[in-house]
């Protein structure tokens, strides 16, 4: 991947981002250790939100055509907040150009989102064995929460 020759701007992905949007989640998913990348099924996710706009929005950091960030933010219904919530996932720098604060921006703007919104919270889930991700996301106001993640996974069928 390229250096971009301008500053990154972040903004709504579009269906023409898809395979760069597919190529970040198989990075992303590739450090995580509950993931395994496919692009046919990352595409499908990347897909269906971006086809339906109430579902959720992704935002991508950008520069000469280039993605090299993004995060994601689905919407949903929270009864214990009383109104609509955002689920932040996929929050990824491209390898190459991390550690420039792209991810703070990209963060930064996700609860700006969420904020201009109205929306009551954001919940996000991240490795329990990177601190450097956690650290990141409690230096921008996240904190833990006494709930813990489960989840019932359904496998494909043939």
């Amino acid at each position: 991947m390229p250096i971009p020759s301008t500053q990154p701007r972040i903004e709504p992905a579009t269906i023409e981002d898809l395979p760069q949007l597919v190529e970040l989640l198989v990075a992303l998913f590739s450090e995580e250790a509950d993931f395994k990348p496919d692009k046919m099924k990352q595409e499908q996710g990347l897909r269906l939100i971006l086809e339906q706009p109430k579902l959720g929005r992704i935002f991508v950091l950008r520069t000469d055509h280039l993605v090299i960030g993004m995060v994601n933010l689905l919407f949903t219904i929270s009864t214990a907040e009383g109104g609509a919530v955002v689920l932040m996932e996929d929050v990824i720098v491209h390898p190459l150009h991390r550690r420039q604060g792209y991810g703070g921006r990209l963060l930064d703007y996700a609860v700006q989102f969420a904020r201009e919104k109205s929306f009551k919270r954001i919940t996000l889930l991240t490795d329990r064995i990177s601190a450097e991700s956690q650290a990141f996301f409690s230096k921008h106001g996240f904190s833990f929460s006494s709930m813990i993640p489960m989840r019932l996974v359904f496998q494909d069928r043939a």
